[in-house]
C-alpha cells in the first residue's frame, strides 16, 4: 500500500519535494536496484539535469526518501498526547495511537524498504531505525517519567519499560505482518491490543 504524503516541512522549492515524494513512490514499489531517473523526473515534472541538482545520484536521492519518511513518522508521533490523567488513561492514549501507527501498512512497507537496502545503505538504515525508536517513544518516555514521579508507577529506568510496553504492542501488529509479508494479521482489535498491553504493564509498575 502507498499513500501520497508530502514531505515534513516546507521545502525551500516544492520542486525538490515533488521529487522526494515521487522517489518514495518509485523505491517502496521497484526497490532501489531496478529504480530508473528518468521516471522520477517525469512522474515529478521536471528534468533530469533538475533532478540531478538536488540529488547528485540515486543514493542520495534513496537517502533523502529515508530521512523524509523518518521525518513524517516523527511529525505523527508528535500529535500523540498522554500528558494528562491518570496512568491508565495516558498510556492507553499511547497505546491506542501507537498500535494504529505501527499497524498502518503503508509504514510497515518503508521499514521493508530500510531492511531490504540495509547492506547497500548500513548508515541510512542504522539512522533510520534509532531515530525511529527514540522519536516514536518520546512521548512515552516523558509520561512514564512523570507518573514516576508522581508515585503512580514504580519504575528503575524508564527506557526499558517504555521498550516493554512498546514491545507488546509491535509484535502482534507490525513485527508478525512485517516478516509474513501481510499474510498473518492479529485476530484482535487494535484497541483490543493496546489495552492489553497497557494492563500487562500496570500489573507490573503500578503501585495501587
Amino acid at each position: 500500500m502507498e499513500r501520497d504524503v508530502a514531505p515534513a516541512g516546507k521545502p525551500a522549492d516544492p520542486r525538490q519535494g515533488n521529487i522526494v515524494r515521487e522517489a518514495r513512490r518509485h523505491f517502496m514499489s521497484e526497490g532501489y536496484a531496478s529504480t530508473r531517473i528518468e521516471p522520477i523526473a517525469r512522474a515529478a515534472s521536471v528534468s533530469t539535469a533538475t533532478l540531478y541538482g538536488y540529488f547528485p545520484s540515486k543514493a542520495d536521492l534513496f537517502a533523502a526518501v529515508i530521512a523524509n519518511a523518518s521525518d513524517d513518522f516523527s511529525e505523527q508521533m508528535k500529535t500523540v498526547r498522554c500528558d494528562s490523567g491518570d496512568a491508565r488513561t495516558r498510556l492507553s492514549r499511547f497505546a491506542v495511537a501507537y498500535a494504529g501507527f505501527m499497524g498502518d501498512p503503508f509504514v510497515r512497507s518503508v521499514f521493508r524498504l530500510v531492511m531490504a537496502e540495509r547492506p547497500r545503505f548500513r548508515d541510512v538504515a542504522i539512522s533510520f531505525f534509532e531515530r525511529g525508536r527514540h522519536d516514536f517513544g518520546l512521548p512515552l518516555m516523558e509520561a512514564l517519567t512523570a507518573l514516576n514521579a508522581s508515585g503512580e508507577l514504580k519504575i528503575d529506568k524508564a527506557s526499558w519499560a517504555a521498550g516493554q510496553l512498546m514491545g507488546m504492542i509491535e509484535h502482534p501488529v507490525f513485527f508478525v505482518p512485517l516478516v509474513t509479508g501481510d499474510e498473518v494479521q492479529a485476530n484482535r482489535s487494535l484497541e483490543s491490543i493496546a489495552g492489553d498491553a497497557v494492563e500487562t504493564f500496570l500489573a507490573r509498575y503500578a503501585t495501587k
